[in-house]
């Protein structure tokens, strides 16, 4: 019998519904996705496997046919640890609520200091910081429209924020987009933005997007959110755009290293603001029930032979469908 590997955690629900879709297969729940911890007979007869599997795990699946991950970034696994026989979907769409979400609170603590008042707050000082901005009238320009670019778009325009969309290939303008351009274009309009907010994979067109040229074109008192890949940013030019206040802040769930070393100058600067690339995973618990609802549909199209939701392009080394 083909087995099926699940390396998430799930819950029983998922658990029972998977179990009923793929009935004509042995099912094994390894939801610690422990190293060694699965027989190597069991192995070499997986044909499925939900999760992200280790370089070493998948190079023992012989007989591997489809790989439904766990996360939206499916670069790790394009660069050649899988054959492109394998059928690989990510689960694009499934972190835009959490994504978007935490993006807004970024923005909206940059915007109104709220990280200056909270040095203040932990040195006990009772001052102003000065003057804010508006989330009302403010221009967003949105660097991808993907699920997680167009869900921070969506709740930015009912915020009254004005929204510019940038993405890689042409397409009709969606309704909570004000102006849509090219990529190509995005150095003709940066300089516009109140806002710059990145949501991009990671590829060979994406690395350094935002580097020493951008940032010199963009208003002073303008900020960068990156909650995509860290290396959409040059990180060097943003340290030195940010230390000499031609920038006037940053929110970034990813950076470029990451994890970001302990002594790096980023940690220092007042008008950066770093979270642990925790926006997306599980910490939002709907965000897991995202997963299981994909997952499902997709293992339901998988039986029936259908195309299946989110697939991965091997040469793009993401899904086209949800830009």
């Amino acid at each position: 019998m083909d087995n099926v590997l699940v390396l998430f955690e799930t819950d029983p629900a998922f658990r029972e519904e998977l179990t009923r879709i793929l009935s004509g297969y042995r099912i094994i729940f390894n939801e610690n996705n422990k190293a060694g911890s699965i027989d190597k007979e069991t192995v070499e007869n997986t044909t499925i496997i939900f999760g992200s599997p280790s370089d070493d795990l998948l190079a023992a699946c012989p007989r591997l046919e489809w790989l439904q991950l766990e996360s939206s970034g499916a670069n790790n696994y394009t660069g050649g640890a899988l054959k492109e026989t394998v059928m690989l979907t990510s689960a694009t769409g499934s972190y835009g609520h959490a994504v978007s979400e935490h993006m807004v609170g970024l923005t909206f603590e940059l915007f109104k200091k709220l990280h200056l008042y909270r040095d203040e707050q932990s040195a006990g000082r009772w001052q102003g910081r000065g003057k804010v901005k508006s989330i009302q009238g403010a221009v967003i320009l949105v660097v991808g429209l993907g699920n997680l670019g167009a869900s921070y778009a969506q709740r930015m325009k009912a915020l009254g924020s004005y929204i510019i969309g940038v993405r890689r290939s042409v397409h009709s303008k969606p309704d909570y987009v004000d102006e849509l351009f090219l990529a190509q274009q995005l150095d003709d309009i940066i300089q516009r933005a109140d806002v710059v907010a990145l949501t991009l994979p990671e590829t060979k067109d994406t690395v350094s997007l935002i580097g020493h040229s951008q940032l010199a074109k963009m208003k002073k008192d303008a900020i960068i959110i990156n909650a995509g890949r860290g290396s959409a940013v040059d990180t060097e030019a943003l340290c030195k755009a940010l230390e000499s206040g031609a920038l006037g802040g940053a929110g970034l769930d990813v950076t470029d290293p990451e994890p970001l070393p302990p002594g790096h100058r980023l940690w220092k600067l007042e008008n950066a603001v770093i979270t642990p690339h925790i926006a997306g995973g599980v910490n939002l618990p709907e965000t897991a029930q995202y997963i299981f609802r994909l997952s499902l549909e997709n293992a339901s199209r998988f039986v029936q032979g259908q195309v299946l939701k989110s697939r991965v392009n091997y040469q793009a080394g993401y899904c086209f469908s949800e830009d």
